[in-house]
């Protein structure tokens, strides 16, 4: 395999990304106009599995944006997109729940979470060197200099896939509350199932690219060394 079908498989994968990130919009929005049986916003239902698990002291606050949700580990804060926070859509209750699946492994000390967090300065740093390293590489024909960007580079590669497990893990744990704590019904699981899994492709697609991207790299400085 060489550099030119890596580079096919790589805008393969960049299309893969753009139809997934559709996918999670289509998906959201359309479940956005599907309330829940039981009536729950997304605070709500975000509130219920915290306390259910014993995160009393974790508050949940709103913040403006669509698909912007996320747990903040440095502060303990589980912070909803203004239309998850306040609707009681199939949507807003899966969503509110996948982050709550985060602040419960930070909880446990998940594995994958916890070397994901000490991951990150590093991957911080290099993934903002690794570029100029690599270019300047390839321009002055210091190789071994390029070399270093792609190790550089394989670092940010790594966090993307260490990222798929706690992500999977999160939805689990999502689905599993969800479902134990009545938040949604039986008949209300695979709705909720396909908002989640849409989610996560985005996720499968952005580890994909960076993959391949690591790869054609390495099979470039591996021709351009076979060519001196």
């Amino acid at each position: 395999m060489n550099s030119n079908v890596i580079f096919l498989l790589l805008i393969i994968a960049i299309a893969l990304s753009f139809w997934a990130q559709f996918k999670v919009k289509g998906t959201f929005n359309r479940f956005a106009k599907v309330p829940n049986l039981y009536g729950l916003t997304g605070h709500d239902a975000a509130r219920r599995m915290l306390d259910a698990n014993g995160l009393y002291d974790i508050p949940i606050e709103p913040v403006r944006g669509s698909l912007t949700d996320h747990y903040d580990p440095m502060k303990r804060v589980v912070r909803l997109s203004e239309p998850v926070f306040y609707e009681n859509s199939i949507s807003s209750v899966a969503v509110a729940c996948h982050e709550v699946g985060h602040a419960i492994q930070h909880k446990e000390s998940y594995s994958m979470l916890v070397l994901r967090h000490k991951m990150f300065p590093v991957v911080n740093l290099t993934s903002r060197v690794s570029p100029f390293l690599i270019l300047a590489g390839f321009i002055f024909g210091a190789l071994n200099l390029a070399w270093v960007g792609v190790f550089f580079f394989s670092f940010a590669v790594l966090f993307q896939l260490v990222t798929l497990p706690v992500e999977f893990d999160a939805t689990h744990r999502a689905r599993k509350g969800m479902l134990s704590l009545g938040l949604v019904s039986h008949s209300e699981e695979q709705q909720v199932g396909k908002v989640l899994n849409a989610a996560a492709l985005t996720y499968v697609a952005a580890a994909l690219i960076s993959l391949l991207e690591l790869l054609r790299f390495v099979m470039i400085l591996l021709e351009s060394r076979a060519r001196e």
